[in-house]
């Protein structure tokens, strides 16, 4: 063989033998990049103090010991020179306050974190608005005003890359990119749009609308006024609503015509086949089988003695509010808000656990081990843990007024509270 071709050939080999160590070398860096990002984060439960506007940060597991505190209204002053100068804003502002806030201010209804733990997204339902606020210095990155007038339950994609928001007055659903703030689309729900759930492939938003929870026509003759109630089914790509849900059919075809079609928290089955929701008015919850298409299964749990049965005394129309489910599917943990308890209920027999005393539990949610439930008691402003596998109470932990939504998200190891909070 001539040796110009001995040395082509060389070369060739050469090139080929580097260009497959490339991907190999270049997987692996990103494999350590990835590696070293999580190893960076730590897995912690944010609980968001409604009435005093900040967030409590808290170990996600074991004795859920407080790690920190984030004021979520570093820019309180300048909104409510806003709200001051314009009448319409002021009223809406104060009708929140001596409504859904029970005469208090709502500053903090929903958070998530953003997926490289430097920042919390937060709703701020008496500021109409959604911020997120930078972790390390506690400063706002941005801002998005909602339309209407108040901000409300929010939902992360699988991803981490996206966030849902309720607008309640708006009537609609904005998903906004969680680095930026931009809109990246807008769909129309029914009446007081509340609760949200991204399918977890990412390719559904499932709303809530709850319509109206504060006026005193409670009575199940009078359900007729609390507007349209329904699930919305949205493509999260086209933000095109794509089903309907209405809850009120689904209640008639099992006799149940007295009990409202406001849904309000609600869970999915791990494979997603059975929705589990709770409705306004209601001591219990329902199981809903999506490929059917009928409510397959009704849970009650007991009432609390002292509770009145009268429905205007009803926080927002909301007996039971916090439903979450154990990651292996086979416990469900129900917040009993007025009723003042939360219990674990076995899935397949739908048998509640012990009733633990908790004093107007708001939500309930799932440890970052996966161990337990945990609830935020709003009246008597804890979070407390308890055992998926006993059902009985593991630890309160003190946090600050009124808490109601928890979630898990991450900051960066070695996180500590920004100096202004």
């Amino acid at each position: 063989m001539p040796a110009f071709r001995r040395r082509h050939l060389c070369s060739v080999a050469a090139a080929l033998a580097l260009t497959s160590t490339v991907p190999a070398t270049a997987a692996h860096a990103a494999h350590a990049d990835a590696a070293d990002a999580s190893a960076a984060l730590r897995e912690v439960l944010f609980v968001g103090n409604n009435w005093e506007g900040t967030a409590d940060v808290i170990r996600s597991t074991g004795d859920f010991a407080k790690i920190g505190r984030i004021d979520v209204v570093p820019d309180k002053d300048e909104r409510m020179a806003e709200i001051n100068a314009d009448p319409i804003r002021w009223i809406a502002f104060m009708t929140i306050r001596n409504s859904v806030g029970e005469g208090h201010d709502q500053f903090v209804d929903d958070m998530y974190s953003t997926p490289d733990g430097r920042s919390v997204v937060v709703s701020r339902p008496s500021f109409a608005d959604v911020v997120s606020i930078d972790l390390a210095s506690g400063r706002i990155n941005w801002r998005f005003p909602v339309s209407g007038f108040r901000a409300d339950h929010m939902a992360v994609s699988p991803d981490g890359k996206r966030v849902a928001v309720s607008a309640s007055t708006g009537n609609s659903v904005h998903v906004l990119d969680i680095e930026t703030g931009k809109q990246l689309g807008k769909a129309a729900t029914g009446d007081k749009p509340h609760e949200n759930i991204f399918t977890k492939d990412g390719k559904y938003i499932y709303n809530m609308s709850i319509g109206e929870v504060n006026t005193q026509t409670d009575a199940p003759w009078l359900d007729w006024t609390k507007g349209d109630r329904r699930i919305t089914v949205i493509d999260a790509t086209t933000y095109q609503q794509v089903k309907v849900i209405d809850m009120r059919q689904r209640l008639d075809a099992i006799g149940l015509k007295d009990y409202s079609d406001a849904v309000r928290p609600a869970v999915f089955s791990p494979d997603e086949s059975k929705l589990y929701f709770q409705v306004s008015f209601f001591n219990g919850f329902f199981e809903y089988d999506l490929a059917t298409d009928k409510i397959t299964r009704t849970k009650t749990l007991p009432k609390n003695p002292a509770t009145s049965d009268d429905r205007t005394t009803f926080v927002n129309d909301s007996r039971h509010h916090g439903l979450s489910m154990s990651p292996d599917g086979r416990k469900l943990c129900v917040a009993g808000t007025m009723d003042d308890y939360a219990t674990v209920v076995d899935r397949a027999t739908l048998q509640e656990g012990p009733l633990v005393t908790a004093a107007k539990p708001y939500w309930a949610t799932v440890s970052g081990d996966g161990r337990s439930c945990v609830v935020s008691e709003s009246g008597s402003d804890q979070v407390t843990a308890i055992d998926f596998a006993t059902g009985k109470k593991v630890v309160s932990v003190p946090v600050g007024d009124h808490p109601q939504r928890v979630r898990l998200g991450h900051v960066e190891a070695g996180w500590t509270s920004p100096s202004a909070s």
